[in-house]
């Protein structure tokens, strides 16, 4: 024993030496291009203040950003807001997913370690029975066990292993932007869904109102022509005007009720399963100029979405180098020990102890490794190029509700004044009728106005609290830091925890605010 145990110390001298030497070599050769944050040559030139909403930086301003909505001094919208970003399916999956990369990415560092790590054993019972010859002892009975364990570690000296990471690590990052980027589309669906629900509400209440006031033009159209101080043409066209306006109010209603369960889905509920809109009414809320104190070239590199193409471009980089690991040979350090013996009289019991290196080199491959590099360096060039025009489109959408927000604010003023004088129209078109200086068709003719400019306002303001919505999720406002016990429900959690041990995956800090930068490798010259 003591032999024995004298030669296993040798032999882990020798193999730390060995390995130790290979290690040296091995950190100096790393295959593949390293990570390079694709360059957008025009973003630095795009100098748009957005239509001169651009003022100086503040502090503040990161901070409105990120809870824009506040300021709408809603705290019905609020607390849908907060309901949805706890229990919506989407952010749910995009949670998980971070856990999942995670995992994935303490898959991708356990290859720097020992990759066999085996345990073996056997035992076998044999039972025998001679029949003839010569022999006294006809039957046999006797058993043959093993046990010992065996390692192989393959050495990293093409960076196979360290690229494995990098591109895990990247899509670990990715999947953390990819969450902020639910945060941010999910907060403006929520309050686009809302306005749109209240728009509606308003809408209802227009037709409702402007049918009360036709109602009463047909009641006194009737009178007089059953006084026959009116024809009956006056009669019918009051009532064709009356009725069609009731008749929007249906249409307007299913989409009242679309809205709310497109709402409730957000939401995590099921179909109407809203409480918290009981009772609101449509009013919608006056909007003050928004002021933007970001250069708007930085506030795009901030969406979550451009940083998700950018870490998938990282992503597919390592995957270059991984594959023209494949050209070169595999070189693995290996060990094993065991102890087999069998109950049969006079068979010794034996101890082996084993350790070396062997390689693998794969020389025929007939183009397969040369292509799939190929294959790898068209896909890393695709996603190169995919950035780009997430970029571009990212510039398209924060200039087309920039624009929008301008526009519609500058048309607010001018719908009302119409509004104003339609409203004017048709006290005195009404004066005018019943004192007989005119006819009723200059009444429906200011009754179609009225409805008409009641909708255009309707529709302005809305079309502006959209406009508003589309530029903050343009300029990616809404997403923060989520902590890491906040991405998932606490009962998902728990649920989780009963199925698989997750350790310190479920618990361990997210990084914060910060753009993906490959992990540091030492080199040595």
């Amino acid at each position: 024993m003591t032999t024995g145990l004298i030669r296993l110390v040798n032999l882990i001298r020798h193999l730390t030496l060995t390995f130790g030497t290979l290690l040296i070599v091995s950190a100096c050769t790393t295959l593949g291009p390293d990570y390079q944050k694709p360059e957008v040559p025009w973003l630095q030139e795009w100098h748009t203040d957005l239509y001169g909403q651009i003022k100086d930086p503040s502090e503040q301003f990161e901070q409105d950003l990120e809870f824009w909505w506040h300021l709408f001094d809603d705290k019905v919208l609020n607390s849908l807001i907060e309901t949805a970003k706890k229990e919506n399916p989407t952010i749910q999956i995009a949670g998980l997913r971070i856990l999942e990369s995670r995992a994935q990415l303490g898959i991708a560092g356990s290859t720097l370690y020992p990759q066999v790590q085996q345990l073996n054993g056997s035992a076998n019972y044999i039972n025998s029975e001679d029949h003839g010859g010569i022999s006294n002892d006809r039957h046999k009975s006797f058993a043959n066990y093993s046990i010992g364990p065996s390692v192989t570690w393959e050495l990293d000296f093409w960076g196979r292993f360290q690229r494995t990471i990098e591109s895990a690590d990247a899509a670990f990052f990715a999947s953390i932007y990819n969450q902020q980027d639910v945060q941010v589309l999910l907060i403006a669906q929520v309050a686009t869904l809302y306005y749109a629900y209240r728009t509606a509400l308003q809408s209802i209440q227009i037709n409702r109102e402007n049918a009360e006031i036709q109602k009463r033009n047909v009641e006194i159209t009737q009178l007089k022509y059953e006084r026959g101080q009116d024809s009956e043409l006056d009669l019918q066209q009051a009532r064709t005007q009356y009725y069609a306006t009731l008749s929007v109010i249906p249409d307007i209603e299913i989409s009242l009720v679309q809205i709310g369960n497109a709402l409730a889905a957000l939401l995590g509920r099921k179909p109407g399963d809203l409480p918290e809109l009981d009772g609101i009414d449509g009013q919608l809320p006056a909007v003050e100029p928004i002021v933007i104190q970001e250069l708007p070239a930085k506030l795009l590199m901030r969406r979550p979405d451009v940083r998700v193409s950018a870490a998938q471009v990282a992503v597919q980089s390592a995957q270059i180098g991984i594959a023209e690991a494949d050209f070169y040979p595999s070189i693995s350090l290996l060990g094993t020990i065991s102890y087999s013996g069998s109950t049969l009289d006079g068979t010794p019991d034996t101890s082996l102890l084993s350790a070396g290196s062997g390689f693998s080199w794969n020389i025929f491959d007939w183009g397969r490794i040369e292509n799939n590099v190929r294959l790898q360096d068209a896909r890393l060039q695709q996603l190169i190029e995919s950035f780009q025009d997430q970029v571009l489109q990212a510039a398209r959408e924060i200039d087309d509700a920039a624009i929008s927000v301008i526009k519609t604010h500058e048309q607010k003023a001018i719908v009302q004044e119409s509004l104003n004088s339609a409203q004017r129209s048709l006290e005195i078109a009404n004066k005018r009728y019943q004192e007989g200086y005119s006819s009723f068709q200059r009444v429906l003719d200011a009754q179609r106005a009225l409805l008409a400019q009641s909708n255009n306002e309707l529709t302005n303001h809305s079309n502006h609290i959209d406009s508003v919505i589309s530029l903050y999720r343009a300029i990616a406002g809404g997403w923060t830091d989520t902590p890491i016990e906040e991405i998932i429900r606490e009962d998902t959690r728990e649920t989780m925890k009963t199925r698989s041990d997750w350790g310190e995956l479920m618990n361990a800090p997210l990084p914060t605010n910060i753009d993906y930068e490959p992990p540091q490798q030492e080199t040595s010259e």
